[in-house]
């Protein structure tokens, strides 16, 4: 019985050792370089876990400030945004100040501009404008903070790129669903939806369709004078409109894919 009980013991001391954490006692220094080490090697698990336990052993100073900042991004290169967008989160809170704002707003903007389902669609074929645009207006907002903020950021430059393609995408989807509206008879909601796209987002080319869907509408509604109004803009801003020959109907659509950007 008590050879038996020796066995137990030393088999749970050799678990207990196997199971020690080998970065105990390390510096914020040493756990700091093996994640950036591991991060290079794409070891996002590994990296994650010794920029975690910066964070959580050594809460102050400026590899605890880093660790925040790497964190967001490993998370994102593991396809893990929610997370990715807390240690975002909990870097804004607390360092509000902190020099490396910019390159934190930026990365907020890619998280959301190009969701981990954004790969699939190079086989789906979907328009990236018929995305839920919640995504896309939170993409929006962050490089818009970063431009309005930080206008000689490195990171500008192709902020004010992506903001150009967004707001014409964002637009894009006003008329997808002004069109949904039309389509279903709901002619006062498609109108609602088109207007926007003429007030909010002015100088798109997308302009041209919502146009022709409020003049379609206000056609149904039986509102002739609203209708040739709309009729009137449409041809002083496009003539020849290219929707009287052929419709809603779209031919194709957008190749263009925002994964490709990356």
């Amino acid at each position: 019985m008590l050879a038996l009980l020796a066995i137990i013991v030393i088999a749970g001391c050799g678990t207990v050792k196997g199971d020690q954490d080998k970065t105990a006692g390390w510096s914020a220094e040493r756990l700091y370089q093996d994640a950036r080490e591991e991060t290079s090697a794409g070891n996002w698990k590994e990296a994650r876990a010794r920029l975690e336990a910066i964070e959580a052993r050594y809460p102050f100073g400026t590899y605890a400030q880093q660790a925040l900042v790497d964190q967001a991004y490993v998370n994102w290169k593991d396809e893990e945004p929610e997370q990715a967008l807390a240690a975002i989160d909990r870097f804004q809170q607390q360092y509000p100040n902190h020099p490396g704002t910019d390159y934190m707003l930026y990365l907020k903007g890619l998280i959301t501009f190009t969701p981990p389902s954004a790969a699939f669609s190079n086989i789906t074929r979907q328009d990236p404008s018929e995305r839920d645009p919640k995504g896309l207006r939170e993409s929006y907002e962050s490089f818009n903070e970063l431009i309005e903020r930080y206008p000689d950021s490195r990171y500008a430059a192709d902020a004010r790129k992506r903001v150009t393609w967004l707001v014409s995408t964002i637009a894009q989807n006003e008329v997808h669903v002004a069109q949904y509206y039309y389509e279903r008879g709901a002619y006062v909601a498609a109108v609602n939806r088109a207007q926007t796209v003429i007030t909010d987002f002015q100088g798109v080319p997308i302009a041209e369709k919502a146009l022709y869907i409020m003049m379609l509408s206000y056609d149904k509604l039986g509102m002739t004078e609203l209708r040739d109004d709309a009729k009137r803009v449409l041809d002083q801003n496009f003539p020849d409109s290219k929707y009287y020959a052929r419709g809603l109907d779209e031919p194709g659509g957008s190749k263009w894919n925002p994964i490709n950007w990356l």
